[in-house]
């Protein structure tokens, strides 16, 4: 296994992202796209997700593929992306058609990054038109970090981001992940200086400081970022979500358990993970262009890749976090 050329989501042929961000706002958009619908699915294992059209990612819905998929900041106000990004699709004539009607097919995720320090003034709803001009941005190189539905994502002790990995298996199958980090817990360690994720790095992409010699780690949690907020709680305001993606043939079912499989790469790169106040959720999609030669051993490596990738990913997203006027929380490139 080794990382594709780009180390990012769109090794996989035929996908494009697109970012756009206020940075007044300290909030942003990542679109996902491709050449033609894709195969997708999703599973939620966070308390508190935000999302649109999701019910239709279900294995036994009759949606076959679909034409985009959001991540964004904004909480509620976010899901709006989706709509800017529905108009782009029409304009470009993609979407399914129902006689003579065209219905482009946009699932999307939200995080909270209302409290984060930007302006939140707006009197209309700046959403719309970032989920547009992210879809209109859509190419195969993008950036990481301070970007898009990253720009204003906080962890518990750093600034968050977005983030993008990817693996080649053996067989040529390409497995990849896009993930916005704004997670409740923790993505370093105790010390600051060591990723939760340290053991999975593939050529020093976040660092090359390996795993904190420590032991006794996770009986402990802190967070600058409820101390920055000046709350008691941040409840209903953190998520990780995600977009993990394959080459390999898979159906809805089979991208529902690479999904579920995926979120071992939320746990192990975020402590805690998966809490009441987060909203953690991964899509999974497959372009259907390989196929499968051992379908439940292929399913198995596959899920197995695309946690990998997301562990990196997460950390890839705060290691590539650059500061701004008005943060809240340092990057971790600003520790001592």
């Amino acid at each position: 296994m080794i990382p594709g050329p780009k180390n990012l989501i769109t090794d996989i042929a035929g996908l494009r992202v697109g970012n756009a961000q206020d940075n007044i706002l300290k909030s942003g958009t990542t679109v996902l796209t491709s050449e033609a619908p894709f195969t997708a699915s999703v599973q939620v294992m966070g308390g508190a997700p935000g999302s649109r059209e999701t019910d239709l990612l279900a294995p036994d819905k009759s949606v076959a593929k679909v034409d985009a998929l959001v991540l964004s900041g904004g909480s509620a106000y976010g899901l709006d992306a989706c709509s800017g990004v529905v108009d782009g699709l029409r304009a470009d004539n993609r979407g399914f058609r129902v006689g003579p009607a065209l219905i482009p097919l946009v699932p999307g995720a939200i995080l909270f990054d209302l409290i984060n320090g930007g302006e939140k003034d707006w009197g209309e709803n700046p959403y719309h038109a970032l989920g547009r001009a992210a879809y209109n941005a859509a190419d195969t190189t993008f950036d990481l970090g301070t970007a898009g539905a990253g720009t204003g994502a906080l962890s518990a002790m750093f600034k968050g981001g977005l983030g993008s990995a990817s693996i080649v298996l053996d067989g040529g199958v390409t497995v990849a992940a896009l993930v916005a980090a704004n997670p409740v817990g923790a993505v370093t360690t105790p010390s600051d200086h060591h990723f939760w994720a340290a053991p999975y790095e593939i050529d020093s992409e976040f660092g090359g400081l390996g795993p904190d010699p420590a032991s006794g780690l996770g009986r402990k949690f802190d967070s600058r970022k409820i101390r920055a907020m000046g709350v008691q709680t941040i409840e209903r305001a953190n998520t990780t979500i995600a977009i993990v993606a394959t080459d390999a043939d898979l159906s809805k079912a089979q991208c529902q358990r690479m999904a579920t499989a995926a979120h071992d790469g939320i746990g192990r790169a975020t402590v805690p993970a998966h809490t009441p106040t987060d909203g953690d959720l991964v899509f999974a999609l497959s372009t259907n262009d390989k196929p499968l030669t051992h379908a439940e051993k292929d399913l198995g490596e596959i899920g197995h890749a695309a946690a990998l990738c997301l562990s990196r990913a997460i950390a890839r997203a705060i290691y590539l976090a650059t500061p701004a006027k008005g943060d809240l929380l340092p990057c971790w490139s600003d520790r001592v």
